[in-house]
Parts: structure tokens; sequence; C-alpha cells
């Protein structure tokens, strides 16, 4: 793992920005890793650990992160990412190889070119757990970056909330598009079979979803498929 130079981007572009124009928190994650890389000095290599579904996972890596680095933290349950994002607390090892809290990962890690790590943990609303973890090539190559590594951090932590939030919103309108569409056509549906039968709004609904239930097809798929054959024999018709 070669260190990476320590020259900050030259913009003045903000991570929020950098998520405006990134396409989601995915992109934006694999920016701020390595970004961390670029401004954190000492640092080789960066990733950020989420608990998602009741598991860490890694999110995003930087560019010459090594392959299941972290991975194996997860499998065993130990390790300085995992315990900064159970624990809350930041986790510093200045050279694993005089490492005694995680032996089976600290053999692993050095075997990979990794001597120093630091794991942070960032405060991401609605996770149970999360860290920025950084690694350096040499012993305590990470001492001279500690307080732009936290501050780094702060800033991950704000992006990513900020993204989170977005995504929600997202989920939210595409949540509420959908159940416009579905109201549209289980009327639409609803309408049909009260001219076709001479019935009114609530018998027909109830008719639409005894059958939807007896069919065991949701009612808003049902709906669509009585709509389309009205909707198609009518254009038969106009031929």
């Amino acid at each position: 793992m070669t260190p990476q130079t320590t020259d900050t981007d030259p913009s003045t572009e903000t991570l929020d920005q950098a998520l405006a124009r990134g396409g989601g928190l995915d992109t934006l994650l694999r920016d701020l890793t390595d970004r961390a890389v670029q401004q954190v000095p000492g640092a080789g290599a960066c990733s950020v650990t989420v608990r998602r579904a009741d598991r860490l996972m890694t999110l995003a890596g930087s560019t010459g992160l090594p392959s299941g680095l972290d991975l194996r933290q997860y499998e065993n349950g130990s390790g300085p990412c995992v315990d900064a994002a159970e624990s809350g607390s930041a986790q510093y090892s200045a050279d694993l190889a005089a490492e005694i809290r995680w032996p089976a990962y600290t053999r692993y890690a050095l075997a990979t070119g990794v001597r120093c790590v630091l794991a942070l943990p960032l405060a991401v609303e609605g996770e149970t757990g999360a860290a920025l973890n950084l690694y350096g090539a040499e012993p305590d190559s990470l001492a001279g970056g500690l307080d732009a590594a936290r501050a780094f951090a702060e800033r991950t932590a704000d992006a990513v909330n900020e993204a989170l939030r977005i995504e929600r919103e997202r989920a939210s309108a595409a949540d509420v598009r959908t159940a416009l569409l579905s109201r549209s056509v289980i009327d639409q549906a609803v309408g049909m079979l009260m001219a076709r039968e001479r019935i009114d709004a609530r018998r027909a609904l109830e008719r639409l979803r005894r059958v939807s239930q007896d069919r065991n097809v949701k009612l808003r798929d049902l709906c669509a498929q009585v709509v389309a054959r009205a909707s198609g024999g009518a254009s038969h018709g106009r031929k």
C-alpha cells in the first residue's frame, strides 16, 4: 500500500455539493474516501463502515484499499473499525506490529502492508454504528493527521446524513407517486365496473377486492388488468 500525497483538493467544493453532482450515496462515499486519503496526512487508504440490517459492512473504500481489510474485522467481530462503530470511541493503533487488542485482524492487516490504523466513529442518524477508517503504511504515520482526520470525520458524518435525508425524501416521493398511480387505476376499474354492472362505487370496490383475494392478486394489479382489457377492447372496436 503506497501512501498518497497530502495535497488538499484545490477546489472549494463542499461535500454536499459533491453529493448534488455525484449521483447518490454510493458515489458520494467513494468520493469521500478518496478525499480523505488526499487530505489527511499519512493516510494511504480509507473506508466507511456502517451498520445495515443488523450487520456491519463497508459502504465505500478508497483507491488502494487492501481487499478484505475490513471484512476480516466483521467476520471476527473484532478490530478498530468494529470497536469504533460499536463503542462510539475513536480507536488508534500507532503500530500494528506491537498491537495486542485484535490479534487475528492484526496478522492479516500486517500482511497487506498496513502498520497504522485510525478508526473514528461517525454520528449517522438512524444507524446504530458507523466509522471512518484510515490506514497508514508506516508506524505512527497518522499521528500528524489526527486533527485533520477528526475534522474530516465530522464533515463526512454531515454529508452522509444529508445524503441519507435526500434518499429518504426521494423514496418517500416515489412512494407517493406509486400510491397516486395505484389510486388512479383503481378508480378507473371501479368506474368501469359501475357502468357495466350498474352498481354503486362501494359495491364495485368490494367486488374487486373479493376477486383480488380469491385470485391472490394485488388489488392494484387486478385493476390494471381490468383497465387494460377494457382499453384493448375499446381500441379493437374502433378499428
